[in-house]
């Protein structure tokens, strides 16, 4: 491969990934893996300056700003930094700096979140903006005021004012967060940063300010006030009421390397993540003379500590159930210090992860955190090897409860099948009492759990056995509640059964799934008498639901559930009625905000004359309905040509 061909090859490899890092929050490998593109791309561009183009992943910051937001040009471009790996490229720096006549330095830790510029009017907040290019951001003033550390108004602020900062989403946060998106059967966030990222970037300012995040604050853009040192800087802002970053003063060298690893030591005691040290140069005026390249600045250089790995010994290997069902093995390994914190066991993700290392009882492995949070093993020293061990395979079946394991058909995870399963029984619960499902008002996830720490309920069956005295001694229940809740349940016996159904969490049996077959079966026990080819011969029963669906109601701990909820009086017969098929074969999507509906009110309207109801614009799209404050489904529909209807054309088809 020539120069010219690998440069082209790693910057269209460097794009997919600056793409998916910066506008989707979703990266596919770690930062680690990215800088080391980076790197090689740099490494050859200055070996043949003359392929150098402006279009070039080196020449750029940051990703385009998104066109969801009203874009903000920046006064102060909003940098990036050039980044440095190794102890000696940092005095080198600062060797360079010293030359300049430059001799104090401020060290700070980088933090791993989503750059903002916040602007300031006679102490007010009053815009707020993504880096985006660096040139033009996007404006998320609405998102960053529900960001509970950024300070509304500031004491004794210049009259106009500019402050960088960092959005991020504390370790604690992202944990809380990810058990709450697991019990609720959605995807897990990837990390902290694309967390943040994603959660500033929501629509609904109501779902940022559900994330928590905070921000940290490390420079002054502009000011209409003057100031001579950037430590002064950080002092005045912390003054003002700015959250800001921990940083040290530095003379020479050795004491920035110092503070960098002083830093990395305690990398684990930061309640952001960070993936790096920035050093500076404090002076201002100096900072201004030395002035920037294409795409950072000429006084600075972040760090980057390479991800720290040490070897332990497996001791064991235990398996896990997730609330979703999915097991999950892990390594239990000799107690070994490593990127702040004491680690004893490492995830070893699936079976597939297990077979491509080969790990086993026994091994000596490589250890590093992915993503500076969950410990992993890396790899295999198979020249440590003992004699007689095994090959490790997961159980078939669960080691909770018993029941058969299957394997996604379109994954590597292995789930737990069982309805009574304990290690899903919170999922399991609050999933039966959603509004999707059984609708049980007043019980949310912390009651969930207290009845379960109180050993009142087992499984969702149990939950019409309750009384209301048991749940009245609950913390911060109380008689008044206690009633309310065990009225809410007792009027949930009738729901039907498309909400039971729904209720159950069967694979693949969600609400679409669950109407279809109630409008097909008058009940549960007629529905449990149809086999494969009755279910399959249904619209929108593939055989793959036909299966997860039969064998959940061959399944002992179905039938137990089963034959509770009968016992309790829980409807099993249909209401799912359809009206006529005005709609038969017409495929409607739902974009913006309705005045007369919400949107589970017009979908149920629209299968209710039989029709279908999706997510996503297509060519089989029979009818967009726009609310306002309509979406990208809207273009889409236009540029496919779909026929879109404003919410009074949508009622005069039903009239």
């Amino acid at each position: 491969m020539t120069p010219e061909q690998e440069i082209q090859q790693l910057r269209d490899t460097i794009a997919y990934h600056a793409d998916l890092y910066y506008n989707h929050d979703a990266p596919v490998i770690s930062d680690f893996e990215y800088d080391a593109l980076m790197r090689r791309l740099r490494a050859l561009e200055a070996a043949h300056p003359e392929l150098i183009v402006p279009g070039s992943p080196t020449q750029k910051v940051g990703g385009a700003p998104s066109k969801q937001f009203a874009p903000v040009r920046h006064a102060v471009p909003l940098e990036s930094l050039t980044d440095v790996f190794s102890v000696q490229e940092v005095q080198d720096f600062v060797a360079r700096m010293e030359a300049a006549g430059q001799t104090r330095f401020t060290v700070e830790p980088k933090i791993d979140g989503l750059s903002m510029a916040l602007e300031y009017e006679n102490g007010v907040f009053v815009r707020g903006a993504t880096r985006g290019d660096g040139q033009t951001g996007e404006d998320v003033t609405e998102n960053l005021r529900t960001v509970r550390s950024l300070p509304g108004r500031l004491k004794d602020a210049p009259e106009h004012l500019v402050v960088r900062g960092e959005v991020y989403m504390a370790r604690d946060t992202f944990a809380r967060l990810n058990a709450e998106r697991e019990i609720n059967g959605e995807a897990l966030l990837a990390n902290p940063r694309n967390a943040a990222a994603g959660s500033m970037r929501q629509l609904d300012p109501a779902v940022t300010a559900q994330r928590c995040l905070d921000i940290v604050c490390f420079n002054i853009q502009s000011a209409s006030r003057d100031y001579t040192s950037h430590a002064e800087t950080l002092d005045a802002l912390a003054q003002m009421g700015f959250p800001v970053v921990p940083h040290a003063v530095c003379t020479g060298a050795d004491a920035c390397c110092a503070e960098i690893a002083r830093i990395g030591e305690m990398r684990g005691a930061f309640p952001f993540e960070l993936d790096g040290a920035v050093v500076k140069v404090d002076d201002l005026a100096a900072r201004a003379a030395l002035g920037s390249t294409a795409r950072a600045p000429r006084w600075a250089v972040a760090y980057k500590y390479p991800p720290e790995q040490k070897p332990s010994r497996v001791v064991d290997i235990v398996v896990q159930v997730g609330r979703t069902g999915v097991l999950t093995p892990k390594a239990v390994v000799e107690p070994v210090r490593l990127a702040g914190t004491t680690v004893t066991n490492a995830t070893l993700h699936n079976q597939d992860f297990i077979d491509r290392l080969d790990v086993r009882i026994g091994d000596t492995v490589l250890l590093q955190k992915a993503g500076e949070i969950i410990p992993e093993v890396v790899s295999v020293d198979r020249s440590r090897r003992p004699e007689g061990t095994v090959p490790f395979v997961l159980p078939q079946v669960c080691p909770e409860c018993g029941a058969p394991v299957v394997r996604d058909e379109d994954g590597a995870a292995v789930r737990c099948t069982g309805a009574e399963c304990p290690a899903q029984l919170l999922r399991h619960i609050a999933h039966f009492a959603s509004r999707e499902a059984m609708d049980i008002e007043g019980l949310g996830l912390s009651v969930c759990e207290s009845l379960i720490q109180a050993g009142l309920i087992r499984s969702p069956a149990e939950l019409y056995y309750l009384r209301a005295q048991d749940v009245a001694a609950l913390d911060r229940m109380g008689e008044k509640s206690a009633e309310n809740l065990i009225r809410a349940i007792d009027e949930s016996r009738g729901r039907g059964l498309a909400r039971l159904l729904c209720a159950f969490g069967i694979r693949q049996v969600g609400q679409k799934a669950a109407k279809v077959l109630a409008r097909r079966f008058a009940s549960l026990d007629e529905l449990m008498q149809a086999g494969a080819e009755q279910l399959t011969a249904i619209d929108d029963i593939g055989p793959i639901t036909a299966g997860f669906l039969l064998d959940w109601l061959a399944s002992p701990q179905s039938q137990h559930q089963i034959r509770l909820l009968r016992e309790a009086g829980v409807d099993f017969s249909s209401r799912e009625e359809q009206t006529d098929s005005r709609f038969l074969g017409k495929t409607f999507v739902l974009t913006g905000t309705l005045s007369g509906y919400t949107r589970d009110e017009a979908a149920a309207v629209i299968e209710r004359f039989g029709g279908k109801v999706s997510g996503s614009v297509s060519k089989k799209t029979a009818y967009v309905l726009a609310g306002e404050n309509p979406g990208s489904k809207l273009e889409k529909a236009r540029t496919l040509g779909v026929t879109v209807l404003s919410e009074e054309e949508f009622e005069a088809m039903l009239r």
